[in-house]
């Protein structure tokens, strides 16, 4: 097993140094739902016998054989980079980061013209060929291939890609293929059946188990878009952007990360929430992009400390902490230091929230924000601008955690 490990590493895209690595809900209304016995037939008798909880699965099998067929490996080549890269150890602790997809974390690529070549998972959600997987495994590639189930590997071109929510969606041309579809109207319960099938390492088609461990778990990525799932199923490497499953087969995320402290999975992995995937490839598919609504404004999630320095009575809110240079926020009137309490007559309570609900806006809309200003209450129309990209943002420093 060793062998094959180092073989895998040693062909590994650009990683970073952090511990969360990228690995590559909607609903779950799954068919069993595992309620474990109380009282003594709860322990395991005498002799090492295990009880199976009441309602849990004694096979995956059906699910797996339905939906892999649709599951597919992405491997990528890109142009190699000049810069050195940095791997971690076994020794450091676990933290949080994300990088491309790739099959390993040995010894540094050299530093030669050679091209990089990754690997990671996706899925077909139509018949004609468009498929899901994350926006860091097909980030900056010359060349994406789609390996099938059944063993063809198909020239795919990028439809479209979104980093803010770290997902993209890539076409190939053929079929029909075996589809799969989000369960993005349900709310998931934690403790739910999961299957997540992908590329692990490289080695494809390999389906795991597990429950929903958690739900909404922000800041994995520094996403304000993306609250994510985290489940149990063991993902590691190359299980970028493939599909988790709920017990009757349809996809409730997609993996994106893992928290490790060592590289490999320690059960803890992170899915972006189906609804979140199913809205924005219906925008990737139709336009190629995703757009959202912007209104130039670093903004803060009201502390109970901030709110008393502001004098405030209560902490529900979100300050203004600054704006771009004539941006719709400063033309609108807005000023550093008003407190949004609500967004189209719907209260905020946080800056993600916030972030969220000025998305929705198209660039055009008018935005009505209800402000405390000076112990005041007024309402402020805000014309909604386009969102630039989030590598724009990035270099102009003007992202803030809510704009």
């Amino acid at each position: 097993m060793s062998t094959i490990t180092n073989r895998l590493f040693a062909s590994t895209a650009a990683l970073t140094a952090a511990s969360v690595l990228a690995v590559g809900a909607g609903g779950y209304w799954a068919a069993a739902r595992a309620q474990s016995p109380v009282g003594p037939e709860a322990h395991p008798p005498a002799g090492g016998a295990r009880i199976t909880p009441v309602g849990a699965p004694t096979s995956f099998a059906d699910i797996v054989a339905n939906v892999a067929p649709a599951v597919v490996s992405i491997d990528i080549e890109k142009k190699a980079g000049p810069r050195a890269v940095s791997y971690g150890s076994q020794d450091a602790p676990p933290q949080f980061g994300f990088g491309p997809p790739g099959d390993g974390a040995g010894a540094p690529p050299p530093r030669t013209a050679a091209p990089l070549r990754a690997s990671g998972s996706g899925f077909f959600i139509t018949a004609d060929g468009y498929v899901v997987t994350n926006n860091h495994v097909v980030d900056g590639a010359d060349k994406i291939t789609v390996k099938t189930s059944d063993g063809r590997a198909l020239k795919a071109r990028l439809v479209g890609h979104d980093p803010a929510t770290d997902l993209a969606v890539v076409k190939v041309e053929g079929g029909p293929f075996r589809f799969v579809s989000f369960e993005d109207h349900g709310k998931p319960r934690v403790g739910d059946w999961v299957v997540a099938v992908g590329n692990p390492f490289g080695l494809g088609g390999t389906a795991t188990a597990g429950i929903v461990s958690a739900l909404g778990r922000p800041n994995i990525s520094g996403s304000s878009f993306v609250d994510y799932m985290q489940i149990d199923a063991p993902i590691n490497r190359g299980n970028s952007g493939g599909p988790t499953f709920d017990l009757e087969g349809r996809v409730v995320g997609v993996n994106s990360a893992i928290f490790t402290p060592s590289g490999g999975s320690v059960g803890i992995g992170f899915d972006i929430p189906a609804d979140v995937a199913a809205a924005t490839t219906r925008q990737l598919m139709q336009d190629g992009r995703v757009t959202r609504g912007y209104i130039g404004a670093t903004v803060q999630s009201l502390s109970p400390e901030l709110a008393d320095s502001l004098g405030l009575k209560s902490a529900h809110g979100v300050v203004v902490a600054g704006m771009t240079p004539g941006g719709p926020s400063q033309r609108a009137g807005l000023r550093s230091g008003d407190v949004i309490v609500s967004v189209n007559g719907a209260g905020v309570e946080s800056a993600s929230q916030l972030t969220r609900q000025v998305a929705l806006a198209r660039p055009g809309d008018e935005i009505r924000f209800g402000v405390l200003r000076s112990g005041e209450r007024r309402e402020i129309d805000v014309r909604s601008g386009l969102r630039p990209t989030e590598a724009s943002l990035a270099d102009r420093d003007d992202g803030g955690p809510g704009e």
